[in-house]
């Protein structure tokens, strides 16, 4: 059975895992001290052979990517999206499920958390592309330079959020699409929540 990891081992095997799914190999050693910006190897053997001990992996030392992750289907959880949500424009928000993903359990999902898909191209320039499924936390609060997803007139947007004195500015991520602004009174906005992470296929990677 799993044992709990501490904070750098979960680090270290979401990193194992995106490399698996983005180009369907894992990382070698060198590619994960590079990564998490350790000069000496061993430091990694010893997270790794932690990691692997609590069950989460196997290692084949005769190989340079001989890391194989050891997860039953135990391991990832369908969790159903809610909806899309704009990168652009804004969208329709639906009340119901539209999709499921299967996320990892080691994957960091706050209690009363959603998924949504997004769609649009204005966070482009901040690495957030059409596909991609957005974990948002309702109940943290929004502060600037945080993205949120906000329902503006019934419709759905994800932005980079700024209070100023007399509005709110929500910002884009790419040059051709101008903040949308909002009286910081207007009955018809309300953020939803804030984004704490982004969950992208592998199928959409390579496709």
């Amino acid at each position: 059975m799993a044992r709990e990891l501490t904070v750098i081992q979960r680090k270290i095997l979401d990193y194992i895992i995106d490399r698996i799914k983005i180009y369907n190999l894992p990382p070698t050693l060198a590619e994960i001290a590079g990564y998490f910006g350790y000069n000496n190897r061993a430091t990694v053997q010893q997270h790794l052979s932690a990691i692997e001990r609590k069950g989460y992996i196997h290692r084949n030392p005769k190989l340079s990517r001989g890391i194989v992750l050891t997860f039953e289907d135990k391991f990832f959880v369908p969790k159903p999206v809610l909806g899309e949500v704009a990168a652009g424009n804004p969208l329709t928000i639906y009340p119901d499920a539209i999709d499921t993903v299967a996320l990892p359990t080691v994957a960091k999902t706050p209690r009363d958390s959603f998924l949504l898909k997004v769609k649009g191209e204005s966070l482009k320039d901040a690495y957030i592309f059409t596909g991609d499924i957005i974990i948002v936390n309702p109940n943290i609060e929004a502060v600037n330079g945080k993205f949120v997803v906000a329902v503006l007139d019934d419709a759905a947007v994800v932005k980079r959020f700024y209070r100023e004195r007399s509005s709110i500015e929500l910002h884009s991520e790419n040059p051709e699409y101008e903040p949308i602004v909002i009286d910081k009174n207007y009955p018809n906005f309300k953020i939803v929540g804030v984004v704490v992470g982004i969950y992208r296929s592998m199928e959409k990677m390579v496709g």
